[in-house]
């Protein structure tokens, strides 16, 4: 049995991680099942130039005319696969997405990227009717499992728990002692990222010998850039210079291609994910760091509750300069600890990667087939 699967999402060249995911989870569903294909309509501000040949047709936002033809194509497929969150559609919280949703004949599976633990009237009902249009809905966490059932009114059979996956791991880099540890965090910048947390944190570890740098990668998050300017971006800068760490802190601006970024993770001996946000249901970033078999120090968001606690990383208040500062001090200089959260990130990698969570995609695409009505 061969599989067509229709994606609609945000993809490459857009530079966030919903695009990065399904360009990731696309690659190993057709790679992992010979004569499986699949095709993208791809979730776009503005039409634009199709130059993958896997993009097949575009979503405009605000634009209801791309609409029907944008359903008719997904259509072509046997299972259509929809990656929620509520910003990337139009509309309020991303109400625009439920029309094209009722239009789709083909099963759906929606994956839920955010999962809210306090929200508002309106996103409770946009998710739920997402959910209620889907055949099935994944969550990459039970934590995100167990907040769903909790809060929003869906059908508990519906739900299916399938981890975020990771790429191939990468040697380890090995810390010498004549090294300069690497503290490093990734990704698009904004508001909610905690950074200057991890900034005040550095404090705490700016007279160790061999001095560590803090390296923050990414360039700012268009729609921030869009909204705001650089003005996050510059309060950063200014409390680096406030606190005196302008030695041990430094910005890599550009976003950073595939090969480059990995060359970044690889001299890391740290990975900081100080994010702000209690709800944040997965991370790819987190997934990147232990793909890499990195020890990671995370605030005690539910993707890194649920994925450190067995002893892959150190987990840490939210807005907690302080608590921030004494983990990365344990990290850097308690034997043997480093190389424990080393090796249990070693050990949860090889039991997500891609191909493993493609089978599990195609799996659930498989049971929903099975259940469409035969054509007489």
């Amino acid at each position: 049995m061969t599989i067509s699967y229709g994606f609609l999402s945000t993809y490459p060249p857009t530079q966030c991680g919903l695009a990065t995911f399904t360009a990731s989870l696309l690659r190993a569903l057709t790679t992992s099942a010979p004569g499986d294909r699949a095709g993208v309509v791809r979730v776009v501000d503005s039409p634009t130039y199709l130059d993958r040949p896997e993009v097949i047709a575009q979503l405009a936002l605000h634009s209801p005319a791309s609409e029907e033809p944008a359903a008719a194509v997904l259509d072509r497929h046997d299972v259509v696969i929809v990656q929620h969150e509520y910003g990337i559609y139009g509309g309020a919280d991303g109400v625009d997405l439920l029309p094209l949703l009722r239009r789709l004949r083909s099963p759906v599976i929606v994956v839920l990227h955010t999962v809210l633990g306090r929200p508002s009237t309106h996103q409770k009902l946009v998710l739920e009717q997402v959910v209620a249009l889907a055949g099935a809905a994944v969550v990459m966490t039970e934590a995100a499992r167990t907040l769903l059932l909790a809060e929003y009114d869906v059908a508990p059979d519906k739900i299916t728990v399938i981890p975020h996956g990771t790429p191939e791991g990468r040697p380890p880099r090995r810390l010498e002692p004549s090294d300069r540890p690497v503290i490093l965090t990734w990704g698009l910048l904004g508001p909610g990222k905690g950074i200057e947390w991890a900034i005040s944190g550095m404090r705490a570890v700016r007279h160790l010998v061999p001095r560590p740098q803090y390296v923050i990668a990414g360039r700012t998050h268009p729609k921030v850039l869009t909204e705001q300017g650089e003005a996050y971006r510059l309060k950063l800068y200014a409390r680096v210079r406030a606190l005196g760490l302008a030695g041990l802190v430094t910005f890599e601006r550009a976003y950073l291609e595939q090969d480059r970024l990995d060359r970044l993770i690889e001299r890391a001996d740290v990975v900081l994910l100080p994010y702000d946000s209690p709800d944040q249901a997965t991370s790819g970033v987190l997934v990147e760091a232990l793909a890499a078999y990195k020890p990671v120090i995370a605030t005690t968001f539910p993707h890194a509750v649920e994925t450190l606690s067995s002893g892959a990383g150190v987990l840490v208040p939210h807005r907690d300069g302080p608590a921030i500062g004494a983990a990365l001090k344990r990290v850097l200089t308690e034997p043997g600890l480093a190389a424990g959260m080393h090796a249990e990130a070693k050990r949860i990698a090889q039991h997500s990667g891609w191909p493993v969570v493609a089978q599990r995609y195609r799996g659930l695409a498989a049971m929903l087939l099975s259940r469409m009505p035969v054509p007489l």
